[in-house]
């Protein structure tokens, strides 16, 4: 079966997505683990974390994925920049721990300058500061479109990082179909080429998690424009061979398309038809 969901909000605590996932019809969920544009969180609720638990073991809810904030910036030029991102990531992957055995993604960075393999040793000297053998939670480094000075348009950029990270046990990648398409990835006119190409590099085995989308731009934009399936260049039949395609088919994938939870909705009925 699909394993799908959409991104939910964290703000009324985990038992509250897990039944708004199964409202749905989702059997997974994407969340932030703090304010996206900031750094504050909420304080652990063990008691709802707890029902949650139960309510997931008892509806089928495969594993679900954190998303970092968007104002995290491992490579940034700024030291303290670096500094929080990494005390604030170390204090995510402590909370993870209430919930072991599930995914936290993030993207990579933009070097701003420094060039990109600057980038790539300020991302991974991070990344093996606050890794420890003891954490249960798989750090999932996102495609990149490519836009400004991103690190992780291509594939060889997150390779560069993976090989790096000592504990690469505890990491994976997270695959975003717009940004990769933004990339400039034809996954609609030459799939199978493309996750060849990711094999070859990276190797699908470190392939965790889709981040499901359309594109508003046209291939190689290097703009970042997520549109709903099916209204954007990437099209419905694409995606469709992408949730059937034998190297993908068993990997949770989340919606990040412009909807309200009832458009999500829609989505994934349209979705789980095929």
């Amino acid at each position: 079966m699909l394993t799908i969901g959409c991104h939910l909000s964290s703000s009324k605590g985990y038992y509250a997505m897990g039944k708004e996932a199964v409202k749905i019809k989702a059997n997974t969920f994407q969340f932030f683990t703090r304010n996206p544009r900031g750094t504050r969180a909420k304080a652990m609720n063990p008691e709802d974390v707890n029902r949650y638990l139960d309510f997931a073991r008892e509806h089928g809810i495969d594993q679900i994925l954190a998303h970092a904030p968007y104002t995290f910036n491992a490579c940034s030029p700024n030291e303290g920049l670096r500094a929080l991102t990494a005390e604030t990531m170390k204090d995510d992957l402590e909370r993870m721990e209430y919930t072991p055995g599930n995914c936290y993604n993030f993207h990579p960075g933009s070097h701003v300058g420094q060039g990109t393999e600057a980038g790539i040793r300020f991302i991974s000297d991070m990344l093996n500061q606050i890794l420890t053998p003891e954490h249960r939670t798989t750090v999932l480094l996102e495609t990149m479109s490519g836009k400004g000075s991103e690190i992780g348009r291509e594939f060889e950029e997150l390779r560069e990082i993976l090989d790096r990270v000592v504990l690469k046990d505890h990491m994976g990648v997270c695959l975003d179909t717009c940004h990769v398409w933004d990339a400039g990835y034809d996954i609609a006119g030459d799939l199978d080429g493309v996750l060849n190409r990711f094999d070859r590099i990276i190797g699908l085995d470190k392939l965790k998690a889709i981040h499901f989308n359309d594109s508003q731009n046209p291939l190689g934009a290097r703009k970042d424009r997520h549109a709903k399936i099916g209204e954007g260049f990437i099209g419905f039949e694409a995606l469709k061979r992408l949730t059937v395609h034998p190297a993908l088919k068993s990997l949770p994938f989340y919606l990040e398309t412009p909807n309200d939870l009832s458009g999500y909705a829609k989505e994934i009925a349209m979705l789980r038809a095929i």
